[in-house]
């Protein structure tokens, strides 16, 4: 939220520092009659402008370092997690004792992937998937591809949201 409210900080100050430039040719190209300010004056106001739009530069500069430096915390996180993820399913995988076809099949169902997509990718019928996933939510001891997945969930969550009957207070 610092950093957010910063940021519009410093455009608000940019904006205002180049207004001190830009005023000057509006003023000029519309032909208003202004009173005039001492020179020393108009030059510290430019200063102090030309001195916020430097500024404005090297914080900018600052915060999109600390944003892409973030970006890569995220992104580098990001491919831990999906390892870890890869790492649970083939643990559960090899736990259940699924055949390498089986193995394969849950992998498409986790994906998300319907029996006739799996069919099609591994050029077997929906009756050798659906008996497949079958034997997969089986051995696995759940009913369906939601519970299936959710079994995972629970893997990189650390803790089971609804105890399971062996788990049961």
């Amino acid at each position: 939220m610092k950093e957010e409210i910063g940021i519009y900080l410093l455009l608000a100050l940019q904006v205002v520092c180049a207004g001190v430039f830009v005023s000057e040719i509006v003023i000029s190209v519309l032909g208003l009659s202004v009173t005039p300010i001492a020179w020393q004056l108009r030059e510290l106001i430019e200063l102090g402008a030309a001195l916020g739009l430097i500024l404005g530069v090297v914080l900018g500069a600052l915060y999109l370092r600390l944003a892409r430096r973030r970006t890569r915390a995220a992104e580098s996180a990001l491919r831990v997690a999906s390892g870890a993820f890869m790492e649970v399913v083939h643990d559960r995988f090899a736990e259940w004792g699924l055949t390498p076809a089986e193995r394969d099949v849950a992998l498409f169902a986790l994906k998300g992937l319907s029996l006739s997509e799996i069919a099609a990718l591994r050029g077997t019928s929906e009756g050798t998937v659906k008996a497949q996933t079958n034997a997969i939510y089986r051995k696995a001891g759940v009913s369906g591809r939601t519970q299936l997945l959710s079994l995972f969930m629970d893997d990189l969550m650390g803790e089971a949201l609804i105890p399971g009957p062996d788990q049961a207070a």
